[in-house]
């Protein structure tokens, strides 16, 4: 905003009626052609989006059939050995977001279920320790968790997740140096192009693994074995939670965008009608003036 100040001696300016009315009626027009173009343009971003995001959306759910095998495996070892996390020891929280958004709430779901974990317990705050995966799910959560953060991972979502950087993740989080009995690994799963869940999958260090009664189920396993097994049951399991949340982020902005493209197709619509009705009340205004101004010229003659 800017003000103008001025020591001389004001002047009064006298403007009539009409001029006032025609510039008032250009300025209002004006106004119009600029937020329309602005919405046709913002049209134009929201539309190549949502093809871009099809296209990484198709390329994502291919990878994501690959990814279920590694992580349904995995995960059924786990359910048949019947783990049970100590209530008392400190538990780690993954939550599993990127680095983009205009997603729709796919980030939000993730970050209000971790808040509703920790809310659930007053004294669990104290206790849990987050290790963030994407940006999103950080920003988040270090508003009002940011003394529980031990570690975030950055540039997820940029590019198609592999099972290299689930391999990253999980050699974090084996030696984090933090004393868990439990990782609660918290993801969107993908269901359709327009619905997901909200999902936690829970890794087990070593210890917690060869406490389990069931593992005796498993015959000739010794401790080298089962600790090459788990370590690679991390990477399997954080890749699959990767691969389901990059395939629901894919989907939902594909959905967003969409119906962002409609809701500025709507709104193109209505203010072309409104800049076309406030263009064709200045012309009738302009032609009445000029109407009324050549009948008074011809009565005084």
């Amino acid at each position: 905003m800017l003000r103008l100040f001025s020591n001389s001696v004001p002047v009064t300016l006298r403007l009539s009626t009409t001029s006032v009315e025609q510039v008032r009626g250009m300025a209002t027009l004006k106004d119009i052609r600029l937020r329309l173009r602005s919405v046709k343009n913002i049209q134009k971003i929201t539309k190549s989006m949502k093809m871009i995001a099809a296209v990484k959306y198709a390329k994502a759910e291919r990878e994501l059939r690959s990814a279920r095998t590694f992580g349904r495996g995995a995960k059924q070892f786990f359910d048949k050995l019947e783990l049970k996390a100590d209530e008392k020891a400190h538990p780690l929280v993954v939550p599993v977001t990127s680095d983009r958004g205009l997603c729709g709430a796919v980030h939000s779901n993730v970050v209000r279920a971790i808040r509703a974990f920790l809310q659930e317990v007053p004294e669990r705050v104290q206790k849990v320790k987050i290790v963030g995966i994407g940006d999103k799910g950080r920003a988040q959560l270090a508003r009002t968790y940011s003394a529980n953060f031990l570690a975030h991972f950055a540039d997820i979502g940029k590019k198609p997740a592999t099972f290299a950087d689930a391999s990253a993740v999980a050699d974090y989080l084996l030696n984090v140096g933090f004393s868990y009995s439990e990782a609660l690994v918290y993801f969107n799963t993908f269901r359709t192009v327009v619905s997901y869940r909200t999902d936690t999958l829970s890794l087990f260090p070593l210890v917690t693994v060869k406490q389990a009664a069931n593992l005796v189920a498993y015959d000739d396993v010794d401790e080298h074995v089962l600790q090459c097994y788990n370590e690679f049951s991390y990477s399997a399991l954080l890749y699959f939670a990767m691969k389901e949340s990059a395939t629901s982020e894919q989907s939902s902005r594909m959905t967003a965008m969409d119906n962002a493209t409609k809701n500025a197709g709507e709104m193109i619509q209505k203010l072309t009608i409104t800049f076309n009705r406030t263009r064709q009340a200045a012309i009738t205004r302009e032609l009445i003036e000029i109407i009324s101004g050549a009948a008074a010229l011809k009565k005084a003659t």
